[in-house]
């Protein structure tokens, strides 16, 4: 197994800057330009937003995308890791497809719920919000989605297997673990008949190798 000396790590705390409500309020206006009020919005999940989304929604289905994939390639330093020992989230990278759910806003919740998402997923810009085309079993969506902005600081291009399993197994945040987070999210997907067959093959190497209470 990789050393943890010699696994990749994130820049300096100093890198990482607060958005200000300001900031968070011009992102929420840019995503909703090609908004029409009065109409619904999708909200495409891909991780943790699949079992703990925190907004009400009226509708959620099966989705996939094309032209991205799902990696653990951003660091945590608060919610699933430490400064000193950081965790690893999901983001959306270019390339391939992925499979998540979309969960249907109605057109009144559309504000109030945005500002909720983006408190949580937005806080120092690690995503560009991006509508994105998302095929479900009832037919294509246009769906809000959170894709990686591979400029900052938080970014790392997912680290091998390896790699993987050793910072997983050793973060643990405000939220909880590292190690569940991606066991959660794993669970989630299946219980929904979503098959990531390259995550479920890490989730059992890291139930392998978690230590027994």
């Amino acid at each position: 197994m990789t050393r943890f000396a010699d696994l990749p790590m994130p820049p300096a705390v100093s890198a990482f800057v607060r958005w200000s409500e300001e900031k968070m309020a011009e992102s929420i206006e840019t995503a909703l330009r090609d908004w029409t009020p009065g109409c619904d919005v999708w909200i495409f999940g891909y991780g943790s937003l699949i079992w703990r989304p925190e907004f009400d929604f009226t509708e959620k289905r099966p989705a996939q995308i094309q032209g991205f994939h799902r990696a653990l390639c951003l660091w945590s330093r608060i919610n699933r890791g430490t400064p000193e020992v950081p965790g690893l989230v999901f983001g959306l990278e270019q390339s391939g497809n992925c499979q998540g759910m979309v969960f249907k806003v109605e057109a009144e919740r559309v504000r109030s719920t945005f500002s909720s998402v983006w408190k949580r997923e937005m806080g120092t810009g690690a995503y560009h919000p991006t509508w994105l085309d998302c095929i479900t079993p009832e037919g294509p969506v246009k769906g809000l989605a959170f894709v990686i902005n591979q400029a900052g600081p938080a970014y790392v291009s997912e680290p091998p297997q390896d790699a993987l399993v050793e910072i997983i197994l050793r973060a643990r945040g405000t939220y909880g673990t590292c190690l569940e987070y991606v066991t959660q999210t794993a669970d989630a997907l299946h219980s929904a008949g979503i098959d990531d067959q390259r995550l479920m093959e890490l989730v059992k190497c890291l139930r392998q190798l978690q230590p027994r209470s």
